[in-house]
């Protein structure tokens, strides 16, 4: 009896300081995020005030107004979603053909081609920056979508994420679908990508986020202020000195809505298809 008691101690403990820890973890991760919130819809004089404000007794919701308006937020949306679609499109696409490739079908090179496919993943985006650049120049495709989205249409981690979850698809069905006649095409949309829709998802989600937080690569194709996508029109909002922080902090808050969207409402997708896709085969 006394061991018995000792054990659900010992374990409701864990569950406390575990709780404890998520706690602080949470804290430490929103934060700096309400503060973000918090400044936006305050005027200049309190952001700048000390000790810091930690609520809006007057909320400034004009700031938002002024990011839409004079800060042109609306036109850097619409041009941030219109190349971030095509992007995860492009990167969605390219890796399910791919990853289908390694993971079923039999070609000469394959795994030393599927390490080369790896080795992307190590390389930062400035061993390529200055070669595609010089591309698009080439193709006349300065301030324009598909310069700003073109490079990055394929991704080495999208086609492991789809290789992994393609391993896992058992063989029977392929065999079975072959003796009704299925080619590898019609396969793969009608039987293996609808049983690896987690992973598709997670991917999606991924190629979403690094496609919208995108910075440097729009930043050196574009000269065109209509052209400007989110991440480089938060630049614009921020005046000299001090000036324009409030409306900075209104317009960081709105690049971000989108993201905090795609996530509360594709976070299940998300870890199901990067823990059970990514660790099979």
């Amino acid at each position: 009896m006394a061991d018995t008691q000792h054990r659900r101690s010992g374990s409701l403990l864990r569950t406390v300081l575990l709780y404890v820890a998520l706690v602080v973890a949470a804290f430490i991760v929103l934060f700096p995020i309400y503060i973000t919130v918090v400044n936006s819809l305050l005027p200049l004089g309190q952001i700048l005030g000390k000790p810091p404000k930690l609520f809006p007794t007057d909320p400034q919701w004009g700031n938002y107004a002024e990011a839409f308006t004079n800060g042109r937020m609306a036109r850097y949306l619409v041009n941030s979603a219109i190349v971030t679609t095509l992007i995860m499109v492009g990167q969605v696409g390219t890796s399910i053909l791919a990853g289908y490739a390694f993971a079923v079908l039999r070609f000469p090179f394959k795994n030393t081609l599927f390490m080369l496919f790896l080795a992307t993943l190590m390389l930062p985006i400035e061993v390529t920056l200055v070669a595609n650049f010089q591309t698009i120049q080439t193709l006349g495709w300065q301030d324009t979508y598909q310069g700003l989205a073109a490079p990055f249409l394929a991704i080495g981690f999208g086609t492991f994420l789809m290789r992994q979850a393609f391993l896992g698809v058992p063989r029977d069905l392929r065999d079975a679908a072959a003796l009704d006649g299925y080619g590898h095409f019609r396969f793969m949309a009608r039987v293996a990508v609808p049983l690896v829709r987690p992973s598709v998802a997670a991917l999606a989600v991924f190629s979403f986020l690094l496609a919208w937080n995108q910075y440097l690569w729009p930043l050196l194709i574009t000269d065109d202020a209509d052209m400007r996508t989110v991440q480089i029109g938060l630049r614009t909002l921020k005046g000299e000195g001090a000036a324009g922080l409030d409306v900075l902090f209104a317009g960081t808050v709105i690049a971000a809505i989108p993201i905090f969207v795609l996530l509360i409402v594709f976070q299940k997708q998300l870890v199901r298809g990067l823990t059970s896709g990514a660790v099979k085969g």
